[in-house]
């Protein structure tokens, strides 16, 4: 069964163009939103398993979404993404409540795949 994708990004191109990618990879996309509330509001309805989530967001960052995400039961697993590196994000990234992270230029199935072992 392919694992169920939400893509968060306040890009409508990226959303497309990942979406596009990760479907021709195996995965099945089952949405996208372009904010933080947004994407709470679509992953409460979508119940996706994996929630792709752009750390750069126009009303909060991916961070506080993925704490949101965390505390809530049965949570999706959440692969933190960004246009930047992680070293832009430090400490930040690495106690982040997400699975992983994946430089948006390096966005592969493959590398989802890697981060859902």
């Amino acid at each position: 069964m392919r694992a169920t994708v939400l893509i968060v990004d306040d890009h409508e191109d990226f959303r497309a163009s990942a979406a596009a990618l990760l479907e021709a990879e195996g995965f099945a996309v089952v949405g996208g939103a372009a904010d933080g509330v947004a994407a709470i509001d679509a992953i409460e309805r979508l119940r996706p398993e994996v929630v792709l989530l752009d750390i750069q967001l126009h009303d909060v960052d991916g961070f506080t979404v993925a704490e949101q995400l965390a505390a809530a039961p049965d949570p999706p697993t959440v692969i933190l993404i960004s246009g930047r590196e992680a070293s832009a994000y430090g400490p930040r990234l690495e106690a982040a409540q997400a699975r992983g992270f994946i430089p948006k230029r390096k966005l592969s199935g493959a590398a989802v795949a890697a981060l859902l072992g």
